[in-house]
């Protein structure tokens, strides 16, 4: 039996982070270069972001390339900068029918042109749509985010449109590449690392992790139907107590 069965349609969460780890272990397991688990790795998101249509997740945001990735072999970076142009492309119908909007964040002036070019092309032909909001986390780290914050804010400072004491949480998020999004519930890396690897370091603040042994072009909608069933048996506090809970 599906674990789709067992999840609570009342308790679904607004927004799930999804690191996509594995493809080239994956990869490497067929006998293949590391591009062919990037590749495979398209179907998994396909996959993902139907099913979070479908259960009526609000926001699904996928770690799709960190800024430390640009350090990776140029003939792979590539190879993935083309992948994400073709993947778009091939894609449109896929968002239209499942009422997908489609949305970045991260340094993308960092991207190619022709990225660039299909990446706003793609946002601009979705926009309209009003079910998931799927967000790609490009040229992206957490780190690189904040400190973006951090200097806009001291401009604003500078400039004394902003006062120091007025510095508060909801300044600070409203500086992020997320202003507006709700910080993840949900957050899940697959094929075994347990770690977040500079992503989205303020918006996890009590997000619950889910870590899986899963390589991620082998990641399907039953794996996230496993995931959410066990979101939903745990017991977020955000600091307070079960007995203040029950209350």
């Amino acid at each position: 039996m599906s674990a789709k069965s067992d999840i609570d349609f009342l308790k679904i969460p607004k927004h799930i982070a999804v690191i996509m780890d594995g493809n080239g272990r994956w990869a490497r397991k067929q006998g293949e270069q590391r591009i062919a688990g990037h590749h495979s790795g398209v179907s998994s998101v396909k996959e993902v972001a139907e099913a979070c249509a479908e259960l009526g997740v609000q926001y699904l945001t996928l770690y799709a390339f960190s800024t430390e990735n640009w350090n990776r072999p140029r003939a792979e970076v590539e190879a993935l900068m083309d992948l994400l142009v073709d993947s778009l492309r091939k894609e449109m119908k896929t968002f239209h029918d499942n009422n997908i909007r489609v949305q970045a964040i991260g340094n993308l002036s960092a991207l190619p042109a022709h990225c660039i070019r299909e990446l706003h092309k793609t946002m601009e032909e979705t926009a309209g749509n009003t079910g998931l909001r799927l967000v790609l986390a490009l040229s992206y780290s957490a780190k690189w985010e904040i400190t973006t914050a951090v200097q806009q804010i001291a401009r604003e400072v500078e400039q004394g449109t902003l006062a120091p004491e007025a510095i508060s949480e909801a300044v600070i998020e409203q500086h992020l590449a997320t202003a507006g999004f709700p910080d993840p519930e949900l957050m899940i890396r697959t094929s075994g690392e347990h770690r977040i690897s500079n992503f989205l370091l303020w918006q996890l603040a009590y997000a619950e992790f889910y870590f899986t042994e899963v390589l991620w072009p082998d990641f399907r909608k039953e794996h996230l139907y496993e995931a959410l069933v066990d979101f939903q048996q745990r017991e977020r506090r955000f600091g307070k107590t079960s007995e203040q809970l029950e209350q």
